[in-house]
């Protein structure tokens, strides 16, 4: 049954907590008798101390988003529920948690410095510039694919009713409430719990009240198109990403962590309680080969199931916003190596999702936020709520993971444009902001309507190749203050090998495309992904060439 596994992945996830993650805790050597960064500056805007229990909502809503809901989905359909659950598992607790707490760690340790800050100190300035150009390119993509899918939430249909106005009305409303809540906080000293018995009620409210706005309301959001919605969201990232993190980035992030556990919440209780089998295959495998679409489980389960399992994203969260708001070193374990955990449990709520379909179900024929959806609102349905109530549920929670990673993506790729061109002013951030946005509005309005699946595949390689990349950095650092870097090497030689692999495997196509023109013209969304394709893999070789000369010249170097 579904809940022997869901109960057998709480209780690895709990050892690796207080096993592993203690032991890297120990080889980090946090002194939490120091002021953090955050305290020590405390500017206002970027550097703003947190309660641990904020910081911990905010920082899992803006790692969690669409990631480890869609990826894990997608890698279950194609090949088969097993894979995609060891591949979480393990990938959670040695890699990707590994992965977060040595970047929250290392960064703390810089005074809160980006992980391109972190490669400048300790490889060469070439390497510091194209680190940072390759974290701007995967932040764009991950702005690209989720505002997409966010975007197709808000159209979303089930037979002839229209679900998408609802969540799109409950969305506007839940973004005013977390700036409510952000000047209660911080302008009007509000206690963090009483806002918190007050705000959670009404986060509910607003769920409900979406399927009951008014007709002439609901007629005008769901008259705007896709495209239209696509450009409404990015609308909301440049606004999003410069506005003091107190405002809303925070506030929004507490709340949306709520939200979260207590999806996570209906998802346990539904797996354990609901009776629900396996009807899905465990397997949906021919050899290594998918028997849905014939991918090969080797390297695209890796790059598909994306942030369940590991995600360079988080490196970049954890040394861009999350390092800048600790307010005791002893929190970096619980923020890092946790939160990492918890998307994993995420992850495998989402496969369970699938696994209870048979495998003609209808319903898997459906986009992957519906098919997660679909499910949380069969939970649902064992506390009696009706379907028509839980589906908007469900759609609004899985909308609102996604708009925290959406604007902390914009700010994170604000502050690198910043890096790279050392503007630092107002204007300055309004430009970085401005100019990170513009890749994404041209390649949305030039995709098909799915501009996300054209994105994924892209998204998922440059998000695994950077976290290779940052475990690379790392290694670096460890092996320059004479720290052990097993730990960090061995996961990074296999991520690597898997990414490298996608990247290639994705600009194949494109390239036999354009040896022998003659044969068909180039697709667009080829040319899409075999440019960015060629664009990252060059990137990436060129990064692990400098890593590899830092590490020799060092060498040479020692008397």
């Amino acid at each position: 049954m579904i809940s022997s596994l869901i109960l057998v992945v709480v209780v690895l996830f709990l050892l690796g907590y207080f096993t592993y993650g203690r032991f890297l805790s120990k080889k980090l050597n946090l002194d939490d008798s120091l002021p953090t960064p955050a305290c020590r500056i405390n500017d206002g805007v970027d550097y703003v101390p947190a309660k641990p229990a904020l910081l911990l909502g905010q920082h899992f809503s803006a790692i969690a988003a669409a990631g480890p809901i869609v990826g894990p989905i997608l890698a279950c359909l194609w090949f088969g529920w097993v894979p995609a659950v060891l591949w979480i598992v393990l990938g959670s607790l040695f890699i990707g948690g590994m992965h977060d707490f040595f970047s929250l760690g290392a960064s703390l340790k810089h005074k809160a410095a980006s992980i391109g800050e972190i490669v400048k100190e300790h490889m060469s300035p070439l390497s510091h510039t194209f680190f940072l150009l390759f974290v701007w390119l995967t932040l764009i993509y991950v702005i690209i694919a989720f505002t997409d899918i966010t975007a197709h939430t808000f159209k979303t249909f089930l037979g002839e009713t229209a679900f998408g106005p609802a969540v799109a009305a409950s969305s506007i409303l839940y973004l005013a409430e977390a700036i409510l809540l952000g000047v209660l906080l911080y302008r009007f000293k509000m206690n963090l719990w009483a806002a918190t018995i007050v705000f959670l009620p009404l986060t509910l409210f607003i769920v409900w009240v979406g399927p009951h706005i008014p007709q002439p309301v609901s007629s005008c959001l769901a008259a705007i198109s896709v495209k239209q919605w696509d450009l409404i969201l990015l609308g909301y990232c440049l606004f999003a990403s410069l506005i003091p993190v107190w405002l809303l980035l925070q506030p929004r992030g507490y709340l949306g962590g709520w939200f979260l556990y207590l999806v996570i919440l209906i998802g346990l209780l539904g797996a354990l309680v609901g009776g629900s089998n396996f009807e899905y295959p465990a397997f949906a495998l021919d050899g290594f080969r998918s028997t849905v679409n014939g991918k090969m489980v080797f390297p695209i389960l890796f790059i598909t199931v994306a942030c369940g399992a590991c995600s360079g994203f988080h490196g970049v969260v954890c040394s861009g916003t999350t390092s800048k708001q600790i307010r005791q070193y002893k929190d970096a374990r619980l923020i890092g190596y946790g939160a990492m955990l918890m998307e994993g449990l995420v992850a495998v709520l989402a496969i369970a999702t699938v696994a209870m379909l048979p495998r003609g179900s209808e319903t898997l024929k459906l986009e992957p936020n519906l098919i997660y959806a679909n499910g949380i609102a069969r939970y649902m349905g064992l506390i009696h709520i009706p379907y028509e109530a839980a589906l908007p549920f469900a759609l609004l929670a899985f909308s609102t993971f996604v708009y925290d990673t959406l604007d902390v993506c914009t700010r994170l790729a604000r502050y690198i444009f910043q890096e790279l061109t050392g503007w630092r002013s107002r204007t300055g951030s309004f430009a970085a902001a401005l100019a990170s946005l513009v890749i994404p509005v041209l390649f949305l309005m030039l995709t098909k309507e799915k501009g996300y699946l054209v994105a994924w595949p892209i998204f998922g390689s440059s998000n695994q190749l950077l976290a290779s990349l940052t475990l690379l950095a790392l290694s670096v650092w460890l092996i320059k203050t004479k720290r052990n870097p097993l730990y960090t090497i061995l996961p990074m030689i296999f991520m690597m090998a898997m990414t490298l692999w996608s990247l290639i495997a994705l600009t194949i196509p494109f390239l036999k495309s354009l040896l022998n023109p003659g044969t068909e013209p180039i697709s667009r969304d080829v040319l899409i992904s075999g440019v960015c394709g060629i664009v990252l893999l060059v990137l990436g070789v060129v990064l692990i060439l400098e890593a590899a000369r830092t590490l020799l010249v060092k060498r040479q170097n020692r008397p």
